[in-house]
């Protein structure tokens, strides 16, 4: 295996080229394969969320591994977004001990232990909804929906258990007479929230979307997301005042994407900002960060005055209305804080 070859995969790595990782690698008949090879195989399948063929490719060099922190914490990635918890805690377990204090790895077993919390809740709530049910077989139509809504809740507490040291953002940005509880921002029981809620992201992922994206994201929006990734928020009406005839006027979302690709409503998810703007026919100006319902349009990071890096106002843009742009807010925080119900 020349040099070179390693020089040319590592290269690709740096530039998301991870199919090119694989076709290169895949050519090398894999009885030839060393461990370095399908140590890059692995990490490009793991890149490409093709996580079943990157857990085989690792499996078959596990011996090799054993002692190895990285080949644990790629496998046990791999478990990871396969919800295959159990697995995932063991090879992070282990990658913490031949690595102890790792920040990624620590962050991966705080996941993981919240999700298998959650779990063990939801498995109680249904055990318990079995026994009550057995005792009272009502089977109204309104029990049905609270476990519908119930089911919802349950599939994001994991992401809700993850404890985080900056759980009140006016910590770090605005005033304390303007306070901004994140812990009740969001409103998990709603049914729709599990297409939006990822898993906090860590600082790969946040750069390799905004490299996607080709914008900088907001510090207050980044900030939001490492807590809590996306969702549905519990306050949705962005008010503008009154219009021309005198009635209020706003703008009413529904909720908003996080950092990641995994979920549909991500920023780079099937259904994110990218896919948005190039179906919907949106202006490339930016980011969307927002949509709303019965398609009335979308909410988006307006970078034209800032540049790619600066800081972005927030405006709509209303499909039915000729894609006619609104600016709601001069920068994203002051768009969140402007969210009220109504």
């Amino acid at each position: 295996m020349s040099e070179d070859l390693l020089e040319q995969l590592e290269t690709w790595h740096e530039e998301d080229e991870y199919e090119r990782i694989v076709e290169a690698v895949t050519e090398i008949p894999a009885e030839e394969r060393n461990y370095e090879l399908v140590g890059h195989l692995g990490r490009a399948l793991n890149n490409l969320e093709h996580y079943e063929e990157a857990v085989q490719q690792f499996l078959t060099v596990a011996e090799e591994g054993a002692e190895d922190p990285l080949w644990h914490y790629r496998i046990g990635l791999a478990y990871y977004y396969l919800e295959q918890y159990d697995d995932a805690e063991r090879e992070f377990t282990r990658a913490d001990e031949l690595e102890p204090g790792d920040e990624d790895t620590l962050e991966f077993l705080e996941w993981i232990r919240a999700k298998k919390a959650g779990e063990f809740e939801e498995e109680t709530d249904e055990d318990l909804d079995s026994d009550d049910s057995a005792e009272d077989n009502s089977g109204s139509d309104e029990a049905g929906e609270t476990d519908e809504t119930d089911g919802a809740a349950a599939a994001v507490a994991a992401v809700n258990a993850i404890p985080s040291d900056e759980a009140n953002l006016d910590v770090q940005y605005g005033s304390p007479n303007e306070g901004f509880d994140i812990n009740n921002f969001w409103n998990d029981a709603d049914p729709d929230a599990e297409s939006y809620v990822s898993a906090p992201p860590m600082d790969d992922l946040i750069d390799s979307v905004q490299e996607e994206l080709v914008f900088k994201l907001p510090v207050f929006y980044v900030q939001m997301m490492r807590i809590h990734n996306g969702g549905i928020p519990r306050s949705r009406y962005f008010p503008l005042g009154e219009a021309a005839d005198g009635a209020p006027s706003g703008v009413r979302i529904h909720g908003m994407f996080g950092i990641g690709r995994d979920k549909a409503k991500s920023l780079c998810g099937a259904s994110g900002s990218r896919s948005i703007i190039e179906n919907g026919g949106y202006p490339e100006f930016g980011v969307v960060i927002c949509d709303c319902p019965q398609e009335s349009g979308v909410v988006m990071l307006d970078y034209r005055g800032s540049g790619n890096d600066g800081e972005p106002e927030v405006v709509h843009v209303d499909q039915a209305n000729g894609r006619k742009i609104t600016r709601l807010a001069p920068d994203f925080e002051t768009f969140v804080r402007g969210l009220v119900n109504a």
